[in-house]
């Protein structure tokens, strides 16, 4: 059933984001580490179980040295070589003792895995979770590594980025900074596996594979290469284990057992227990995060309602999932951002951060948020995030004949709508076919699918889109966004997806191949169950308008002159959000195939129900 993937793969796939392959075999990276005296060990927790962990300390060390702490479940074992060389340079150059930690269950690793395990009940004291582990680590290291300076960092991309928030829960008090990035938040509402209830099918299913076959990276062995066909043929949800899983893989299992936003996701959300800003923290998240990007801006959001000495901060810039940590970052897909936008990140921002907290190096003047402003394409410096000033939320409104304006409709009416059949059978892709696995070791669209251009369902007739007049002046956005529609549908569930596009000018002189290109600016989804509510699902009226209210997260973007806004809603796409049944079923996770039944949508634009997008104008 399953094909092993290289280790070395996946650690590129999914710690400190060293995820594209092809970029790094082409970079040709030495394996040379004879500047660094190295240790390979096991290091015993609190419960007895042994961690595997490599230290890797300069040879040379004029003064004693901070730790940097990373803990990942993708593998370590040749990890260094290749991190020193790429996303960890700067850091190289500027001189820290480097820990990497395969965590319990994984690779060399002693224990039980347990995916996002949750933190630990304190009345146990038995008890154990990643941050004992990681506390237990650093007492370690603190005491058998001669030459530190008593100071521990601790960072790590995605998986190892949620690692290191549970780091800062009940942290070690030599543990004077942390840097979660692209961590999730919660599983449920907005990360990896659910946003806002709508199950993640490719990302779910694969995931899971891959972390529970085995204690490593194991890929799911399909036999189409393109996913759509494979997914589509699999049917119903319920089939994944009647026919490949067989009940074996824990995380699978809890998807079913938990469809809705019960206790299960809500313990693992990490939100209500960053209550209080422990240690210094750079929250890192990419636009462009085809997998994490809820979770870094929900955390910067829930420490930063507590942190009363000025210790958390945010980065945000024109990234997929941990683009900051490789290569130069001028481009994504096709988009030119015009400056080394991930260089900058690591050698401006990372590098000086760390040095400041672990060295006591340089000036404490770093902004409270500094975002990369898409369009405009330049870094952006802000006291608060969202800014405040000169900040002001303008509804873009859909009007008949396919129009987008900032004026507000002003007809009445049980015909001012447009609709289409939303058919579960045939839905839209969410990226240009084929869709090969999210993992694909040949190279895979997953990473950069959120810059593709969107003309591939344009004028589908299950796909609506408005869209404004060619822009006289910019309009620039800098902070939320949120959508509002006002809709029915026959069946008695449905899913609304919203995504605001730019629109470029139709001749387009910086690069003739990008005219008319129709570039996604935010995006989400909401399952029509959820719309009062996470816990308890609710089946929806037939043919009756009800609202529904749609969390585009944050953005910094300039829409230039001669561009254009967009608008675009579609119920389908597949196979990143597995499909609605459009019939009501307590668990589509069990649903038949005969609950899958086409339907229409109508999205009304009228006086009473004024379908739009709030978008957070900065004024000139």
């Amino acid at each position: 059933m399953h094909a092993q993937l290289p280790a070395r793969f996946f650690c590129f796939v999914l710690l400190l984001s060293i995820c594209n392959a092809l970029a790094l075999h082409a970079q040709n990276p030495s394996d040379d580490l004879s500047d660094f005296e190295q240790i390979k060990t096991m290091i015993v927790m609190r419960d007895s179980v042994r961690l595997y962990t490599e230290v890797y300390q300069p040879k040379t060390m004029p003064v004693p040295l901070p730790i940097l702490l990373l803990r990942t479940p993708y593998g370590i074992e040749g990890l260094a070589a290749r991190a020193f060389v790429s996303s960890l340079k700067e850091l190289v150059d500027e001189g820290y003792i480097f820990v990497f930690q395969d965590i319990r269950g994984r690779y060399k690793s002693e224990g039980q895995f347990v995916m996002m395990r949750p933190p630990r009940d304190h009345n146990d004291p038995k008890a154990i979770d990643e941050s004992t582990d990681a506390f237990d680590t650093i007492a370690w290291l603190l005491k058998n590594i001669p030459g530190n300076n008593g100071r521990v960092g601790a960072l790590g991309v995605s998986y190892g980025g949620w690692l290191t928030v549970m780091a800062m829960l009940d942290p070690h008090p030599a543990l004077k900074a942390v840097s979660p990035q692209a961590s999730p938040a919660d599983m449920f509402m907005g990360d990896d596996f659910h946003h806002n209830g709508a199950f993640r099918l490719s990302y779910g299913f694969e995931y899971a594979v891959l972390m529970e076959s085995s204690n490593i990276n194991t890929s799911f062995d399909f036999d189409e290469y393109d996913t759509y066909e494979w997914y589509l043929k699999l049917g119903p949800l319920s089939h994944a284990n009647e026919k490949y899983l067989k009940g074996k893989l824990p995380t699978w299992n809890d998807f079913i057992a938990h469809p809705n936003y019960d206790g299960f996701w809500q313990k693992q959300a990490v939100a209500p227990y960053l209550k209080q800003v422990k240690v210094p923290t750079l929250n890192v998240a990419g636009w462009y995060d085809q997998e994490d990007f809820y979770g870094p801006l929900k955390i910067y959001e829930a420490l930063e309602k507590n942190d009363t000495q000025n210790l958390n901060y945010l980065v945000a810039g024109p990234w997929n999932h941990g683009g900051w940590s490789r290569g130069e970052g001028n481009t994504l897909g096709k988009i030119n951002f015009e400056s080394a936008t991930s260089r900058y990140y690591r050698e401006k921002i990372q590098a000086a951060w760390f040095a400041y907290f672990l060295k006591d190096k340089g000036q404490r003047d770093f902004p409270e948020a500094q975002t990369f402003r898409m369009g405009a394409n330049q870094w952006q410096a802000h006291e608060h995030w969202p800014p405040r000033k000169n900040a002001a939320a303008r509804n873009l409104y859909f009007h008949a004949g396919g129009k987008l304006s900032f004026d507000p409709p002003n007809r009445e009416g049980s015909d001012q709508y447009d609709n289409y059949v939303s058919d579960p059978n045939h839905p839209v892709p969410y990226r240009n076919r084929p869709i090969e696995p999210t993992y694909y070791s040949a190279g895979s669209g997953w990473y950069n699918w959120l810059t593709e251009d969107q003309r591939f369902v344009h004028q589908r007739p299950d796909v609506l889109s408005w869209e404004s007049d060619s822009l006289i002046e910019a309009v620039t956005i800098s902070g939320n966004i949120a959508a509002r529609l006002f809709a029915s549908t026959t069946g008695t569930d449905c899913d609304w997806i919203v995504k605001l596009i730019d629109v470029y000018p139709e001749k387009y002189s910086k690069d003739i191949k990008m005219s008319g290109y129709q570039q996604i600016i935010a995006n989400e989804v909401l399952r029509g169950r959820f719309r009062k509510g996470f816990e308890k699902p609710l089946p929806v009226a037939p043919n009756q308008v009800e609202e529904y209210a749609l969390d585009l997260h944050a953005l910094d973007h300039t829409f230039l002159p001669g561009h254009r806004l967009m608008v675009q809603v579609q119920s389908t796409w597949f196979p990143v959000i597995d499909r609605n049944p459009q019939k009501y079923v307590e668990n589509i996770f069990k649903a038949q195939a005969s609950d899958y039944q086409a339907a229409t949508q109508r999205v009304y634009r009228s006086k009473r129900f004024a379908s739009h997008v709030t978008l957070p104008v900065i004024k000139p």
